[in-house]
């Protein structure tokens, strides 16, 4: 377990703050070093070609190291429906095939198939929200010879509940079927190891649980796509790119790996030294001893709701970090923002209230909120 962190965030002390998967605060070190870059950028003549690179390939490792990745095996992207739309435009359906996807996911991970299926004539199957609230059988039970695709989450966005990633990868395999995940609302807390599970394609954003920037983030692609098309065409992918005096001669080929998939201005010297940052961090907490911290604080408080009224998921089938608050008949109107007047700072997603912790949140931060919910629904 890892004792209260928010001495290396961000926030004051009377903000109870539950909304990391809305946006995450920033570290102070995040803070530090977007204020360096700024510094820095005001001085153009101190950025050398060099500073094209090996920055990003520091981020592209850190990276690489959270999800047990090669470091060519990962590009440098704007935001997860980037990510999620390389992977659509690098993956074919044949006509009649389905594409499978979780009911009520984030739109990010789902036009871009929609327009996959167009193209292709493919059918987009909705896994239905299951009553009991287990997303993996319930995807397991909807796989069959004609699903060609699976965009899925680690945990859905709106409530948290738990994916089983592992076991739904192996039954794709059997039936020849690729895997793709935006893992913005997981990557950061929840391990991931794709030497475990056969991923195609993972698009994640920063600015959530990897606690850094807007407009930046991460595409891992598996060696076998490493030859596909990206979405852009820009200089810094070319071969050879990094001499600076050569790029009037054209090339046709792309630096190694992934990297032909990195977005152009990748090397963009405000926002990657803040995402580098964050994972930094994120590293030296690891995933794993975050997540069980976090579990802990989703567990307490689905607990204490439960006894007056509010319930939540069974534990085996909810993520760590992100817990669904669901009340008799909906959300109360105006509750949100009777617990913003009190610095209390959830989201409604659909029909419940999402509570989404990280390290800053000390103790008196989750009383504060159960005493609030049992003030206003108990």
């Amino acid at each position: 377990m890892i004792p209260c962190q928010r001495h290396v965030f961000e926030m004051p002390d009377d903000v109870a703050y539950f909304n990391c998967a809305y946006m995450s605060p920033k570290l102070k070190a995040v803070r530090a070093a977007g204020s360096e870059a700024l510094t820095r950028t005001a001085e153009p003549w101190l950025i050398t070609p060099e500073d094209f690179f090996t920055p990003t390939e520091r981020a592209r490792a850190l990276f690489a190291r959270l999800i047990h990745a090669r470091t060519e095996e990962v590009a440098i992207i704007p935001s997860a429906s980037y990510g999620i739309s390389t992977a659509a435009n690098n993956l074919r359906v044949e006509r009649g095939q389905a594409i499978l996807m979780l009911e009520e996911e984030f739109p990010s991970n789902v036009y871009p198939w929609h327009a996959l299926a167009k193209r292709d004539g493919a059918e987009i199957v909705m896994v239905r929200r299951p009553p009991d609230d287990d997303w993996t059988t319930a995807v397991l039970n909807s796989l069959n010879d004609r699903v060609a695709i699976a965009a899925l989450a680690h945990c859905h966005w709106a409530d948290g509940g738990y994916v089983d990633l592992e076991r739904i990868s192996a039954a794709l395999q059997k039936i020849g079927a690729r895997l793709v995940l935006d893992a913005t609302q997981s990557l950061g807390v929840m391990p991931l190891d794709v030497t475990r599970i056969k991923i195609d394609f993972l698009a994640c954003a920063a600015y959530k649980w990897l606690l850094g920037p807007y407009s930046i983030g991460f595409l891992y692609a598996a060696e076998e796509h490493h030859r596909g098309e990206p979405i852009e065409h820009n200089w810094i992918t070319r071969e050879h790119s990094e001499n600076f005096a050569g790029l009037v001669d054209y090339q046709d080929g792309y630096q190694p790996g992934a990297r032909r998939f990195d977005m152009g201005e990748r090397a963009n010297f405000n926002l990657l030294p803040m995402a580098t940052a964050a994972l930094e961090q994120l590293l030296a907490w690891t995933p794993e001893a975050t997540a069980a911290t976090l579990a802990g604080i989703t567990d307490h408080i689905a607990d204490q709701a439960a006894a007056f009224g509010v319930t939540a998921a069974r534990k085996a089938y909810r993520a760590p970090h992100l817990l669904g608050l669901r009340f008799r008949d909906g959300a109360p109107p105006g509750l949100v923002e009777q617990l913003r007047n009190d610095k209390i700072f959830v989201s409604v997603r659909g029909k419940t209230m999402r509570i989404a912790p990280h390290l800053f949140n000390h103790s008196s931060d989750v009383e504060r909120l159960i005493d609030a919910l049992r003030r206003h629904v108990g």
